[in-house]
């Protein structure tokens, strides 16, 4: 009968903990890299061929510029989503609710306006969700669509808005109206020289992007196009 040492004995014994516990290490970090590889990409634009368009505009200042969209959006008979930030939110209530009562899409912008791909996981949390909360106490409501500022994200950021029910939505048709020198005229010409079947367009709430309005709309409905919030064009 073969007798293991004492001394090896540990030694095996050593040496299988480290291998239990590397293992258990390189399972959970490639689980975790498979899980971020799997997270969708964000959406910028719906099915080219529909006759479609959304109109998103993101909201972290512009106020007295908000009620003037408002009204063209009426006069017009169009509904967008409005993509908002939780300090804006939290500082101007009245205003959101009046957005969301002219019958608006209402998404969540992040709390603070922070880049965040610089950012790690707990923030990205806490920006969007904090925001999230700010809108359901105003008005009893939890966006669906997340619109990461500047456009900006990450593998992390895309996994945590996943994770709290939130589809990433970014653009295809850009104003670029918050530009300086980002005149009315400026505005419609990159606008109009982009496809408007499925796009979706991002815009603020800028003067010259007010001026801008009516025309375009006017424009892109000659081209037969219904103009709507992102859930209108993400329906189909």
């Amino acid at each position: 009968m073969y007798i293991i040492s004492k001394k090896r004995f540990i030694t095996i014994l050593l040496t299988l903990l480290i291998l239990i516990i590397f293992s258990a290490f390189y399972v959970e970090n490639s689980i975790s890299t498979f899980y971020i590889g799997k997270i969708e990409d964000p959406i910028r634009n719906g099915d080219d061929h529909t006759n479609k368009m959304a109109f998103t505009c993101n909201v972290d200042w512009g106020n007295e510029e908000i009620p003037k969209m408002l009204d063209i959006f009426e006069e017009k008979e169009i509904k967008i989503t409005f993509f908002v930030t939780g300090r804006w939110a939290s500082n101007n209530p009245e205003l959101l609710k009046l957005i969301y009562s002219k019958g608006h899409e209402i998404g969540n912008h992040a709390y603070s306006h922070k880049m965040h791909s610089k950012i790690g996981e707990k923030q990205n949390y806490e920006e969007i969700k904090k925001t999230e909360e700010i809108i359901i106490k105003e008005i009893g409501f939890k966006p669906n669509y997340f619109a990461p500022p500047a456009g900006d994200y990450s593998d992390i950021t895309l996994k945590v808005a996943k994770d709290l029910g939130y589809q990433t939505i970014l653009w295809s048709v850009d104003t670029i109206d918050w530009r300086k020198g980002s005149t009315e005229e400026l505005i419609i010409q990159r606008v109009m020289k982009k496809p408007h079947k499925g796009a979706i367009l991002l815009m603020h709430p800028r003067p010259a992007t007010v001026k801008a309005l009516p025309y375009l709309i006017d424009k892109i409905k000659e081209e037969e196009i219904k103009i709507g919030t992102v859930s209108d064009l993400l329906s189909e």
